[in-house]
């Protein structure tokens, strides 16, 4: 391999020795599925695939083309000159897909990327956890429940793509029929939000459209009230005053750009969308324009290494505290084997108590190898915790910390981080304690009403925007 120069590391080849796309197809993960087995299983296999074949037949989600500009836009925020936020549902549910919850989502994700905006001072790519977002890995495969009177073990819920959360056996067996419903309510999800867009929802000069009750909410410090209103205002006149200069393209200020995101856990599902498109080389996932491959199913010999490493989207990729550099080199090498700029993104999941112990080896690690790659936190997946009632919460404390070591690694290390990656709703929820609202274990129960893991509320999401922004700016 050529020796990475100091001035631009991550221009540097990967070595010639690289995996390459080559003996891949979208169905090559199932050779290797033996290696590492999913937690679950369909006994129906004949309805799967039916399933499949008509998730084949259907129009795509996502277009190539929306797809190859996120990709642009991560290369800008892998050198700096822009910065990604990702958010939204740990897992979503079919029955969420309403106006009142998507509106909300994209206004707390639009009011955020302001905030980070008028810190940052670089234009803000969304991406949401959303139309998609239907299943959720599980750290166990069956959990022990109360049903007709006695106790038994059921399969886990992992989401609305893959079986339903009552607590019955029905419900919980793994359904393919999920899988269709799953891509109609993506489909109108997707519809919903294009339409906001195209109606001017998202345009900077009226930020006040995004507005949610929590500026008339007495729970929301009166600081951050006043900041966020004083920086639309600024915001709006900055935008009219270039305008009225001549310069009219101001970062798309009228339509901004929305992406999408989900974890590909289940690879039936993401394999019946993935196809090649006219005069663009390779394979697409048109399920979304970022897929990524969590924590639980990273391994380098399992399905879902083999499936990502052969479509052409961005990919993100989960890493926590327990991979080690010579295996995140290699995991690197696997998915980004010509070293593209904007086709990869580290989400680091660390923990506050861990990160500054296993971050920074990490980053000096990736950027002495010369690996072009797009450094994310994600800050909530390290730092949940259990009430004594037994309540799965996270702490805004926490979240903050591990956010601020982050920063002050790539600081010392002379990386960049990118971008960050929240479980967020636009719902007053109570489901994380903390933030300046001062939610505590005994208001868990309030509203709780994630059928997973715990997320910031509005409120928290919107101040954990500031705080962000200011460590970042100093």
């Amino acid at each position: 391999m050529t020796t990475p120069q100091a001035s631009n590391p991550a221009r540097q080849p990967a070595p010639a020795s690289a995996p390459t796309t080559e003996n891949w197809s979208p169905d090559s993960w199932a050779r290797v599925a033996a290696n590492v087995p999913v937690q679950y299983a369909y006994a129906d296999t004949q309805a799967l695939h039916r399933a499949r074949q008509r998730l084949a037949e259907l129009p795509p989600l996502v277009t190539s083309w929306e797809i190859e500009k996120l990709k642009a836009q991560i290369a800008q925020a892998q050198q700096g000159h822009r910065f990604i936020l990702q958010g939204g549902d740990c897992a979503e549910m079919l029955a969420e897909c309403r106006p009142g919850p998507i509106a909300n989502k994209l206004k707390i994700l639009l009011q955020m990327s302001l905030v980070m905006i008028h810190g940052l001072r670089v234009p803000v790519t969304r991406v949401g956890r959303f139309a998609g977002q239907y299943a959720k890995p599980r750290s166990s495969p069956t959990e022990p429940g109360s049903f007709e009177g006695q106790t038994i073990d059921l399969p886990s819920y992992f989401g609305d793509l893959i079986n339903q959360s009552d607590f019955t056996p029905q419900a919980r067996t793994p359904n393919p029929d999920l899988l269709v419903q799953g891509y109609q309510h993506a489909a109108l999800t997707l519809n919903f939000i294009r339409s906001l867009l195209d109606g001017g929802f998202a345009d900077l000069h009226h930020p006040e459209y995004w507005d949610l009750s929590f500026l008339q909410n007495a729970d929301l410090a009166p600081k951050r009230k006043a900041q966020y209103e004083h920086m639309s205002r600024t915001l709006a006149d900055g935008l009219a005053f270039m305008e009225n200069l001549g310069e009219q393209k101001v970062e798309d200020s009228t339509r901004v750009d929305f992406y999408t995101s989900h974890e590909g856990l289940n690879l039936d599902y993401e394999t019946a969308q993935t196809r090649t498109v006219p005069r663009r080389e390779g394979y697409y996932n048109l399920t979304t324009h970022l897929p990524w491959i969590g924590e639980r199913t990273r391994q380098l010999d399992g399905p879902h290494i083999e499936y990502f490493r052969g479509i052409r989207n961005p990919v993100g990729v989960k890493v926590g505290p327990k991979i080690a550099p010579d295996e995140l080199v290699r995991l690197i090498d696997t998915l980004n084997p010509k070293n593209e700029p904007g086709k990869l993104i580290l989400i680091a999941r660390m923990g506050a108590g861990k990160v500054q112990s296993a971050l920074p080896t990490l980053l000096e690690r990736v950027k002495s190898e010369g690996r072009t790659v797009l450094w994310m936190s994600d800050p909530m997946h390290g730092n949940g915790i259990k009430t004594a009632a037994g309540i799965k919460t996270r702490s805004f404390d926490d979240i903050l910390l591990e956010l601020e070591r982050t920063v002050d690694a790539h600081t010392a290390a002379g990386t960049r981080l990118g971008g960050v990656h929240f479980e967020l709703t636009g719902e007053d929820v109570t489901e994380c304690i903390g933030g300046a609202a001062g939610i505590g274990e005994h208001d868990l129960t309030r509203n709780y009403a994630s059928p997973c893991d715990p997320r910031l509320n509005y409120q928290q999401s919107l101040e954990l925007a500031f705080l962000l922004a200011g460590a970042m700016g100093r």
